[in-house]
């Protein structure tokens, strides 16, 4: 590949960062995948060692693309948790970061050179699934990925919804009561999160036969093969994610919802049953199409390079009209 500018782009995850570099026109030029090293009790200096892995990144990722010839426009950094944009600064219990100035650490490692653009992955996820996956097209949509755990990106009007950071925390959304619901690692009892997420299906089949499984493929593969326990896992899952579909329809009218993460490799035993159950509940609001997310594990990193780009536009246009 000759030259050329480029983004370097990183989707920054519990277990693993997803990196690459890409060009203007969305072709991805070099793409890694690296580990995350795991937050450290406070004691031992908490989530310094996440922070500077993903430094050690963008720094090794813009030294390779100058290194290939290429010069670095801008870098999109994506992560979980509450960011401030205007700050810069995260929080995210998964990395034990409390108001860590992210963008400007990752500034200070680079240089004043470089544009930092810092974004919430699953809204990257879902910009991304807009501007090239399963929502094109949509002024109306919604992006859930129901991985470890739920969160979703809401397209409104054509345009993403932040809510200042705060925006698309459905999977914290209270969707079981009484004495089924289990509290949830941000405090509330009976989040989304805690029934339908893929960690939830093996940790509930867990408790409910003893038995330890390696995550929700297996308890897949075990609803497959007619497990009783499994189908009720299941089955309650599924109950809470078209009572929580149902509410997001009926306050925002999607057009079309694209399901991701991990549990929609199980392909129509998900999306059948959701369609179904939407449908039957529906009165008189807007149904929307079902459909599976395009883009898979792609989608944050190239999210990440998609909106550095647009940064870089804007701020190209913004030079041009001064």
């Amino acid at each position: 590949m000759e030259p050329c500018e480029v983004v370097v782009a990183v989707d920054l995850g519990g277990t693993r960062m997803k990196c690459g570099l890409v060009a203007a026109d969305g072709a991805v030029l070099h793409r890694e995948t690296r580990s995350t090293p795991r937050a450290l009790p406070p004691s031992g200096g908490g989530g310094r060692a996440v922070l500077d892995a993903l430094l050690e990144t963008v720094v090794e990722l813009s030294q390779k693309a100058a290194a290939d010839g290429h010069r670095v426009r801008a870098v999109g950094v994506v992560v979980p948790g509450i960011i401030d944009a205007e700050q810069g600064t995260v929080s995210a219990e998964n990395l034990l970061w409390v108001n860590t100035p992210v963008r400007a650490e990752i500034q200070a490692a680079l240089g004043p050179d470089h544009q930092v653009h810092l974004a919430h992955d699953v809204r990257a996820g879902g910009y991304a699934e807009l501007r090239q996956g399963a929502l094109r097209g949509t002024t109306n949509s919604l992006f859930l990925p129901l991985g470890t755990g739920i969160a979703a990106a809401m397209v409104v009007d054509g345009s993403l919804v932040s809510g200042d950071g705060y925006a698309g925390e459905l999977g914290h959304t209270r969707f079981v009561h009484g004495e089924a619901a289990e509290l949830c690692a941000c405090g509330q009892y009976g989040c989304l999160e805690t029934v339908a997420s893929a960690a939830a299906l093996a940790r509930r089949y867990g408790a409910r036969t003893g038995r330890v499984v390696d995550g929700a493929r297996e308890v897949l593969e075990l609803l497959a093969e007619g497990d009783a326990d499994a189908a009720i896992v299941w089955d309650e899952a599924l109950t809470a994610l078209i009572d929580a579909l149902v509410l997001y329809t009926t306050l925002v009218a999607p057009t079309r919802i694209a399901i991701g993460g991990g549990l929609v490799g199980a392909g129509e035993t998900l999306l059948a049953p959701l369609r179904a159950g939407v449908h039957e509940r529906l009165t008189f609001q807007r149904e929307p199409e079902i459909v599976a997310a395009e883009l898979g594990e792609e989608a944050g990193c190239l999210g990440a390079a998609l909106l550095a780009w647009d940064r870089v536009t804007v701020d190209e246009s913004g030079e041009q009209t001064e």
